[in-house]
């Protein structure tokens, strides 16, 4: 390419400048347009001249952006590791199954952080813009749509266990580390700072890394991380066609038998935002192999070496979990609570139904001022002589008719049932009896002062996806449009003193002193009433007495504790064309090792 190039230029040198001018086509109609002589270059100049720009851009480091500074760290438990939350502008583009939808139905469908009514609410405050407009809860998303969002992140706390770098191989472009559990491994949901990639970049100083295997948020052990993009490609493809030898370390529930045992059943993925995975006849191939190491009779579990032969999303999870050995503290396939006293042992019924059943509505609500928003409510008859406003339709998350939306193939009613115990115990995890609060005491002031807004970028300039302040200066970003800056001046946003102010019960301009006070325990059971005032004690105990932010009103959680953040599941080895690499064996593999089990 060089030497075709260098050809070109010496002859084009090798034309007098007056047989070159003579060639010149005439321009009647560009009179003044003036034609330069055409300068001779010897060729040995023309080379060194092209050498020198060639080689000086292959020495020229790629310009990296530097990140912006992370939140200072919060105050937290011994063995966790926090960050103080922050406002995040995030931008993204409209994917193809949001298309011609309903904004609020998206957001309520595609994400459970948060309550409907708060996700209501929030659009209402104009915390969000389709191409730099406010958009409603019922505007409508089209293709090439522009969507950003300013949230007040709470990032969960993960365990305080470092990184740990075993390999650097700068020559061959790529390392390999150690991930601890509980941290994801790309910026996801609620994570971000505390994400691997973020984390790598930040904190070791590694311009820009490139995820070759993944592994579960959950799951520990060995990664592969890229240095170029090249050899993350090539390692990559190694992954894919199974030429990797990957083996791994878990602890299951109950005595697995002696001898080594194969499962190979089909996974399918049958909701997104749960992550849930079944064995199911329509999934992908999978193929593992399991042997045991020891037997602990004292906590009846068993410590197994483990052979993925695929790849596939939880694999050894579901795999353990049809054997009737799910992994001994596994949130999700070890729970009886959703799955029943068989734990989904030998899969589950895949017939199709077209049953579905709403959430559940936290019983200290019903009958309440508050309970006006519920599906239920909105279906009681009116009073004689009331006028009545056409009813809003309920969206699919309230109607349970979400379940199965993600899904590529009709689900089972076992499987919506297990869909819909999963996210009733993650919404009781999150205690959404104090949601619904929430959205009355914010009244409407969910967007920062003085929160930057930028111009929206030419069509061809438009991101995928990230942080909004990436794109453009904001210092250059100029005013908002009219219509977004009358919209902010209605919605009268707090700033950080006003919402402190607030949330003071003595101040004249506290407006709900019950910002501090914690809704009645709702729990069927006393246990669980119990374990929820223990848990509204913890948090007012951890913030000073709030159990709201003093900025966004989300209700806070106490600090979990380290040992929950996690599952006896460990990358412990693997073989690839770049070398054998291994880490060390995880303390809770080693015999008669035992741990507090969660009530």
């Amino acid at each position: 390419m060089v030497a075709l190039k260098l050809r070109h230029l010496t002859s084009l040198t090798a034309v007098p400048t007056t047989k070159l001018e003579s060639s010149l086509p005439v321009f009647p109609f560009h009179t003044n347009k003036v034609h330069l002589p055409l300068i001779l270059v010897p060729p040995a100049d023309q080379f060194r001249h092209v050498f020198r720009r060639m080689l000086l851009a292959a020495m020229a480091p790629d310009v990296v952006p530097a990140p912006a500074p992370a939140p200072a760290p919060a105050p937290a438990r011994p063995g966790l590791r926090k960050i103080a939350p922050y406002w995040y502008p995030y931008t993204t583009m409209a994917k193809g199954r949001w298309l011609n939808r309903e904004i609020l139905e998206i957001v309520s469908t595609e994400f459970r952080d948060r309550s409907i009514e708060y996700y209501r609410y929030a659009l209402e405050s104009g915390v969000t813009t389709i191409n730099g407009k406010i958009a409603k809860s019922d505007t409508i998303v089209r293709n090439g749509d522009r969507i950003e969002n300013v949230v007040h992140r709470h990032e969960p706390p993960v365990t305080s266990r470092p990184v740990k770098i075993l390999h650097e191989d700068q020559e061959r472009e790529f390392i390999v580390i150690d991930k601890p559990g509980s941290i994801p491994v790309h910026a996801t949901g609620r994570y971000f700072y505390l994400s691997l990639v973020e984390i790598l970049q930040r904190e070791f100083g590694y311009p820009k890394v490139y995820t070759v295997n993944r592994l579960d948020r959950l799951t520990s052990g060995l990664m592969i991380i890229g240095l170029s993009s090249s050899r993350a490609h090539t390692l990559s493809q190694e992954f894919v066609q199974g030429e990797v030898k990957k083996e791994y370390i878990a602890r299951c529930s109950g005595e697995f038998p002696a001898e080594e045992v194969v499962v190979d059943q089909p996974l399918l993925t049958v909701d997104r935002q749960m992550g849930l995975n079944i064995v199911h006849p329509e999934g992908k191939p999978a193929k593992t192999i399991f042997k045991r190491l020891h037997y602990d009779k004292s906590t009846n579990t068993s410590v197994l070496h483990c052979r993925p032969l695929t790849g596939r999303s939880h694999q050894i999870r579901v795999h353990l979990q049809y054997l009737g050995y799910p992994i001994a503290n596994d949130p999700v396939y070890s729970e009886t609570k959703i799955w029943g006293p068989n734990l989904g042992k030998g899969g589950i019924d895949t017939k199709p139904s077209d049953e579905r059943a709403p959430p559940v509505v936290p019983g200290h609500l019903v009958g309440t001022d508050t309970a006006d928003l519920t599906p239920a409510n909105a279906m009681l008859p009116p009073e004689p002589g009331m006028s009545v406003a056409p009813s809003p339709q309920l969206l699919p998350r309230e109607t349970g008719r979400d379940i199965g939306m993600g899904s590529p193939v009709p689900l089972s009613a076992e499987a919506v049932g297990i869909i819909t115990r999963l996210r009733n115990m993650k919404d009781e995890d999150e205690d959404w009896s104090r949601w619904r609060d929430v959205v009355f005491k914010a009244k409407g002031r969910l967007h920062p002062k003085g929160m930057p807004t930028q111009k929206l970028p030419p069509q061809n300039r438009r991101k995928r996806g990230g942080p909004a302040w990436t794109e453009i200066d904001i210092s250059e970003a100029g005013t908002p449009s009219d219509e977004l800056q009358s919209t902010q001046k209605e919605s009268t946003p707090l700033t950080e003193e006003e919402a402190l102010t607030i949330l003071d019960p003595s101040s004249p301009l506290a407006e709900n002193p019950l910002l501090r006070v914690a809704p009645p325990p709702d729990a069927p059971t006393e246990k669980g009433r119990a374990k929820q005032t223990a848990a509204q004690v913890a948090v007012q105990q951890e913030n000073d007495g709030a159990l709201y932010c003093s900025e966004c009103y989300l209700p806070l959680h106490p600090d979990p504790q380290p040992e929950r953040l996690y599952i006896f599941l460990h990358a412990m080895r693997y073989t690839t064309s770049l070398g054998v690499f291994e880490t060390e064996m995880p303390e809770w593999a080693t015999e008669g090792w035992e741990w507090e089990r969660s009530s």
